[in-house]
């Protein structure tokens, strides 16, 4: 067993599920496995176990059940089900009774499963430090309070509008952040749209950091990821006793932002339902939790989001219009990237420099073809795309080299960045006879082709089908020779400096 390995407890009935699960769960757990309630317990009395993944229907007991009992023996234990369905009911149920943290329904796929019981593990990890803290917090609390001011200014500092949000001198973002700036000491309510990606949470966290509740909670919820149920009981709270499984009161998110900052993200995916309850409290600034009949004022200041064009969906009538008007005093788009190529790689050095850490790995710097087919891409999935492919190009990159344009991933390669003359675009345009718009591709596919194969040649030709002679013929017909020339100097540039 590797002592770094979390361990887990596989509880399952049936003999070839557990055998299943083991064989996905073992490189990278420590697997414990039972077929029974009685043998789980066993297990949980002599061994150490972090996490519990439990299959719901047990012939002793349900899984949520025997969750509900572990809950109450060893309540540091992460809790997970599998179930072949998720009823909100049972959902909500389980959530209460039995704390429990994920269901995994079946059947269920090996990457997201092995997903989910990570981030469980790093839950438990979590768990543990704070208990650590909360010892610590006793023990000194004058301290402890100095040590969280300090940590807090320096989260405010890090959402100055000159370091939070990335961008070139010459940004289309730079208005757009002065406006921020202007907005965060006044308590307006501001709506943040923009595609998925651009950078809206972060916009939020600016205005929060920047105003006058930068020391009070900042609290964040998507409401596009739960049901109607769920996310009433989480926004607002409920009794005890307010529905089924109900079993202690829960303080709401509005109520835990209390004083600070409440970021409501695609906001735009709430049902007409649950749109008139969230109306009420924005105009009254009081909650009343689930099942509850006395209301609670709070202070808040509210911050919206959506991808969506909620002007286009009040006319439809999907969205209230009172809500809109209400949630947009202010409304501030936050342009996708395509639109502002030129933060590309400033963005791009820092997402680098981060993954770089992260992933401990000793690689050099962009090159100049690189930087190139990163500035000319579109980024459809803007700076969440940019980083999964940093992340992906650090982890591919050998030890000690630049990070070369035959590391980046086919399709923005394909986007055929442009030289210093601009050769290809007189190729590129979708204007003209079928034998250009032909040609066109044609020099796109051979540069893409070279980059990939560090402008090897024979690699080249051979991949393509061609001749040396012909491939040769092709790049001056192209002028592709001079991008080939120019790369070449650049590596020779940096080999003798």
């Amino acid at each position: 067993m590797d002592v770094d390995q979390p361990s887990i407890l596989v509880i399952d009935d049936e003999a070839r599920s557990v055998e299943a699960l083991e064989r996905i769960l073992e490189e990278d757990f420590d697997v414990k496995t039972a077929t029974s309630i009685a043998e789980a317990e066993k297990i949980l009395e002599t061994e150490y176990v972090q996490i519990i993944l439990c299959d719901q229907c047990m012939p002793d007991m349900t899984g949520v059940e025997f969750l509900k009992v572990a809950r109450t023996k060893w309540p540091d234990l992460v809790r997970i089900i599998i179930s072949g369905y998720t009823e909100a009911e049972d959902i909500i149920r389980g959530v209460n009774e039995a704390g429990i943290y994920q269901y995994v329904t079946k059947p269920w796929q090996p990457e997201s499963l092995l997903l989910t019981l990570k981030n469980a593990a790093g839950l438990y990890d979590l768990q543990r430090n704070n208990e650590l803290l909360a010892i610590e917090l006793k023990m000194s609390s004058d301290r402890a309070e100095s040590v969280m001011h300090t940590r807090r200014k320096e989260l405010k500092e890090s959402y100055s509008y000159d370091d939070g949000i990335i961008r070139s001198d010459s940004s289309p973002m730079n208005e757009i952040c002065s406006k921020l700036a202007q907005l965060a000491p006044y308590d307006v309510f501001v709506l943040i749209t923009g595609e998925s990606g651009t950078g809206k949470e972060l916009a939020a966290r600016s205005l929060h950091y920047n105003s006058l509740r930068w020391n009070k909670p900042f609290v964040v919820e998507n409401c596009g990821a739960l049901p109607d149920e769920l996310l009433e009981s989480e926004m607002f709270g409920h009794k005890r006793g307010a529905f089924t499984g109900a079993v202690e009161d829960h303080v709401g998110l509005f109520e835990r932002a209390n004083g600070g900052t409440i970021f409501l993200d695609e906001i735009g995916e709430v049902s007409p339902a649950f749109q008139v309850k969230l109306l009420r409290v924005l105009q009254e600034g009081e909650i009343r939790p689930v099942g509850s009949s006395k209301t609670r004022k709070v202070d808040i200041r509210v911050i919206a989001a959506t991808n969506k064009d909620l002007e286009n969906e009040v006319r439809l009538g999907n969205f209230r219009q009172d809500l809109y008007y209400r949630l947009a005093g202010v409304t501030i788009l936050l342009p996708p990237l395509r639109d502002r190529s030129e933060d590309v790689l400033p963005i791009a050095q820092i997402l680098f420099e981060r993954a770089r850490a992260s992933l401990q790995k000793n690689v050099g710097e962009f090159t100049a073809e690189t930087s190139d087919c990163l500035t000319k891409y579109h980024w459809p999935g803007n700076v969440r795309e940019l980083m999964n492919e940093i992340q992906h190009m650090v982890v591919m990159a050998p030890e000690k080299q630049d990070l070369t344009a035959d590391l980046l991933s086919p399709r923005i390669l394909r986007a055929a960045p442009p030289d210093d003359d601009g050769v290809l675009e007189a190729f590129a345009s979708l204007d003209g006879t079928l034998k250009d718009r032909i040609e066109a591709l044609e020099a796109r596919i051979i540069k893409e082709t070279l980059i990939r194969h560090k402008w090897n040649k024979s690699q080249a030709a051979r991949e393509l089908g061609l001749s040396r002679v012909g491939l040769r013929s092709k790049l001056e017909r192209y002028s592709l020779d001079k991008i080939e020339s120019f790369t070449h100097s650049e590596r020779k540039a940096k080999q003798d400096g």
